[in-house]
């Protein structure tokens, strides 16, 4: 279990092997425009780290809402109506969460110094709970540092990883504060 501290919110996070796969499983307690929120989410991969099924729930002041998002064979669903316009995606990130960052980290496995090609990611913006797409690139600086730019380099962050890939510090933005 990981814990990391936003400007604006906290996170728990936990990295669990269930079998073949890999499940990030967290809760997020932050501010939206609408008050305070809380978010959980599950985020399940196979063994290589393909992101295939993603649920995320928000209970704030406007109401609660859900989101499943499934990749199967390639193909993308939100909320169980095919998503082709998704479907050049191959991994999920959540819009609040450092830990989504660890599902690329770990699929790609780079060695120190090299880049990732351009990825497009299916994009959960919090606390809308819309899927997007985000164009990213990693870059690995050295053995526990990856620089992460999204929007073609209009957003870019230094982040530090522990030896399973998961964020320590993310930029200044987040910051575990708990291992």
């Amino acid at each position: 279990m990981w814990q990391w501290l936003q400007r604006t919110g906290l996170e728990r996070c936990e990295l669990l092997r269930d079998g073949p796969h890999w499940v990030l499983r967290g809760t997020i307690l932050g501010y939206a425009d609408a008050g305070p929120v809380e978010a959980t989410y599950e985020v399940r991969c196979d063994e290589a780290w393909n992101t295939e099924t993603t649920t995320v729930s928000i209970k704030g002041g406007d109401g609660h809402r859900t989101v499943s998002v499934a990749r199967t064979a390639g193909h993308w669903s939100v909320d169980g109506v095919p998503a082709p316009h998704l479907d050049v995606c191959r991994d999920i990130d959540l819009g609040w969460s450092p830990s989504t960052n660890t599902v690329a980290i770990r699929r790609l496995g780079l060695a120190v110094g090299a880049r990732s090609e351009p990825l497009t990611m299916a994009w959960v913006r919090f606390p809308q709970l819309t899927v997007e797409l985000l164009p990213q690139s990693y870059e690995r600086l050295d053995a526990g540092t990856y620089r992460y730019e999204s929007r073609g380099g209009g957003f870019q962050a230094d982040l530090s990883v522990d030896d399973d890939g998961l964020v320590i510090d993310y930029g200044g933005i987040w910051k575990r504060v708990r291992p």
